[in-house]
């Protein structure tokens, strides 16, 4: 057992073990998320899982059972929100191999690893996706209390159409590849498309996603082309919505980001070759983009390195990765929605918090770039009177750094302090 999982399960042993009623966090300052202001001098009283009370000043307990979290000296803000993860996977010049070498089981303690990483990265939400569907074991073994990580929003397998960037055959051996159908989460047809986000559904998945147009790391040529036809989006969206699901699109070439925010989806993922037109239609259709610029950056640089990714994908990083941070301080600026996604995998694990320095750099306020990862992201999985809020009834998930983040937003790539559930991970 790695030492820091170690250290985080002897201190869950002992907070676990204790007494203590109600827990009071002493804080030097507090994000207000919904109000976009910093507040000084607080005290917030935990009391199991929520927060029951925010009051000025360092109050002291009645209770002697009730147990006190100096962070006077410390920004408090709530945890905070990936919506652009996979936790089955991280990037490693032999993950194009270890498809053919992983069970599902040795993919299941990867995904326990990289879970206890992101919580104590701070992350105590994140949306899953796309994986083979060991996502949704590790989702519901975080709700189980049997392993420790963020709360998982999880979209279990991709939907793709045959070749597409999310077909799980891409590049394999021809009598290998065979004809994966909705099953395997591969759609051809209105038909199909149905089918596929119904057997997500009866997989276990909290939301769908689909690869409106190629994509970067998949074996296969094209990155950008468009990949669904309108209809089968249509149809997606319209089943997903009979399930209380929503849509999240995969997109990099503008006619396939056009055709799923006109099919009903509700968020692009990366948006690269974005054009003003569909910036406006974004606007019109209440459609967030999921910038991910991080994952842009870190493909760019492994596609540099000889051997680290098949040929066939080397010309698509370089060409697309350099350009997300641009589009997303065009987005930005033209007011597009912007929810915080980073797409964690396709680089290490842990380093999430990034994203925000490059969404800062490209123009967006750092207040901004905090509430994208906060009240806006509990807004898209409708949890808005449960999540990203540090406010009474809320969920307490809280995180501490050591300086305020609105003037120094990197001080949110090392959090000190992590509680999620109201229970304490990391101090």
């Amino acid at each position: 057992m790695k030492l820091t999982s170690f250290l985080v399960l002897c201190f869950l042993f002992l907070s676990i073990g204790s007494n203590a009623q109600n827990t009071y966090l002493h804080c030097g300052k507090v994000i207000d998320t919904k109000n976009g202001k910093l507040l000084k001098e607080k005290t917030i009283v935990v009391s199991g899982n929520k927060i029951t009370d925010l009051k000025d000043g360092y109050l002291q307990p009645s209770n002697t059972d009730d147990q006190i979290i100096d962070l006077k000296d410390k920004t408090v803000l709530p945890g905070l929100m990936d919506f652009h993860v996979h936790m089955e996977s991280e990037t490693n010049p032999n993950a194009y191999l270890q498809e053919f070498t992983l069970n599902d089981a040795d993919v299941a303690f990867t995904s326990q690893e990289i879970a206890l990483k992101t919580l104590m990265a701070g992350f105590t939400t994140v949306r899953d996706l796309g994986g083979s569907g060991v996502n949704i074991a590790l989702r519901n073994a975080i709700n189980q209390g049997k392993v420790y990580g963020p709360r998982v929003f999880t979209a279990g397998k991709s939907l793709a159409t045959t070749g597409g960037h999310a077909d799980p055959t891409n590049g394999y051996r021809k009598d290998l590849q065979g004809d994966p159908g909705p099953k395997e989460g591969v759609v051809n047809g209105v038909d199909e498309a149905k089918k596929a986000v119904r057997q997500r559904y009866k997989n276990g998945a909290d939301l769908i996603k689909i690869t409106a147009t190629g994509g970067v790391l998949s074996v296969a040529k094209n990155g950008q082309n468009p990949q669904f036809t309108l209809e089968e989006i249509k149809a997606i969206c319209e089943t997903a919505a009979d399930y209380d699901f929503h849509v999240a699109a995969h997109a990099h070439g503008d006619e396939g980001m056009q055709r799923a925010i006109k099919g009903g989806v509700k968020t692009i993922e990366h948006g690269t070759l974005m054009s003003d037109e569909t910036m406006e239609l974004m606007k019109e259709h209440d459609v967030y983009l999921v910038p991910t610029i991080t994952a842009g950056k870190s493909v760019s640089e492994k596609a540099k390195i000889d051997g680290y990714y098949p040929d066939v994908i080397v010309p698509k990083a370089l060409n697309i990765g350099p350009k997300i941070q641009n589009t997303f301080g065009r987005a930005y600026k033209k007011g597009v929605p912007i929810a915080f996604g980073t797409d964690a995998g396709v680089f290490i694990h842990g380093d999430n918090a990034k994203e925000f320095g490059y969404m800062v750099e490209a123009g967006m306020p750092a207040m901004e770039a905090i509430q994208s990862a906060t009240i806006t992201n509990a807004k898209i999985v409708k949890k808005e009177n449960e999540l990203g809020q540090i406010a009474p009834g809320f969920l307490a998930d809280i995180i501490a750094v050591e300086q305020n983040p609105i003037d120094n937003i990197k001080t949110l790539e090392n959090v000190v302090f992590v509680m999620k559930d109201g229970k304490i991970y990391k101090q």
